[in-house]
């Protein structure tokens, strides 16, 4: 069981300094750090962030997520609830160190149903609105701070070191070659200033626009017993039958269903070994059981 730490900045003139004192006083032993860029854009729903997609892809049954406080994992009541959903069903905990979440047990299931506790739920939304609440007033404050100075011609923030035409010097020297370095000693600024001027021409900006495709984020499908059965005597690569050893058993009267957790493109992949179960030698309980797995997978594209 792996404990895997979970940090994020909004922007990146933060520093994840505070996140880091939280978790070295929580104490955590060996800890595996997942860590979100500071450009990945703040109006992401968590679940299609890289940082945090590649935590659940890594994360296994038993292991617990740690945060040092829950805004720096979600945003919004919504949010908070499908993050808490799908670590509930990937039979993973979650562990918030500091603010009004931390210490509270925030994955427990039913022991019957196995769904995310309705107490828990009841516990989490006031929290979660009373924390948006806080933030959209001082959002709403900021904005009527700033509104007095704009009608008078005045920008808010801080005066830019650079302006007007040593901007256009500073960006034609540095297009034909000059260092951040030494344009910085030349016009007595700070390498800070300079990037300014310039980041639409750094080469990390460019590969910036480049489209990057989203990665697949794992999901838990009920996999019939029958189908189950089949595979675990098919031939499977390691990535299948690891997704097929984690899976959880489920009763189902005289049989069971088998809880898969994995990313659609592995779906697909154990729906396609069990093809044969479709066939003419197949029992009609077998060409049931997959057409029933089939109709789950196809939804993924929906």
């Amino acid at each position: 069981m792996a404990d895997l730490v979970y940090k994020r900045v909004s922007t990146d003139q933060q520093s994840t300094a505070r996140q880091n004192l939280v978790l070295a006083e929580a104490g955590i032993d060996d800890p595996v750090a997942f860590e979100e860029e500071a450009r990945t854009s703040s109006r992401l729903h968590h679940l299609q962030r890289p940082g945090f997609g590649g935590l659940l892809t890594y994360a296994r049954p038993g292991d617990t997520v740690h945060n040092s406080e829950m805004f720096r994992l979600v945003r919004g009541t919504g949010h908070i609830l499908d993050v808490l959903d799908v670590l509930h069903r990937n039979q993973v905990a979650l562990r918030i160190h500091d603010g009004a979440f931390s210490g509270m047990d925030l994955t427990p299931r039913h022991p019957r149903t196995g769904e995310l506790l309705s107490t828990v739920k009841f516990r989490v939304q006031p929290l979660a609105a009373a924390g948006e609440l806080q933030r959209d007033l001082q959002r709403e404050l900021t904005y009527d701070g700033l509104r007095a100075p704009e009608a008078k011609g005045n920008k808010g923030g801080r005066r830019p070191a650079l302006a007007g035409e040593t901007v256009t010097d500073v960006r034609a020297a540095y297009l034909e070659g000059q260092s951040i370095a030494a344009l910085a000693r030349e016009h007595h600024v700070s390498c800070g200033a300079i990037r300014t001027a310039v980041t639409d021409l750094l080469p990390e900006h460019v590969a910036a626009d480049a489209p990057v495709p989203a990665p697949e984020l794992p999901i838990t499908l009920d996999m019939p017993g029958k189908v189950a059965d089949f595979l675990r005597t098919a031939e499977l690569d390691d990535a299948e039958r690891a997704a097929l050893n984690h899976g959880q058993a489920v009763r189902r009267g005289t049989g069971y269903t088998l809880r898969v957790t994995a990313v659609p493109a592995l779906h697909r992949q154990l729906l396609d070994r069990c093809q044969s179960l479709d066939g003419v030698g197949a029992i009609p309980a077998q060409r049931k059981a997959r057409r029933e797995y089939a109709n789950r997978v196809s939804d993924l594209d929906q």
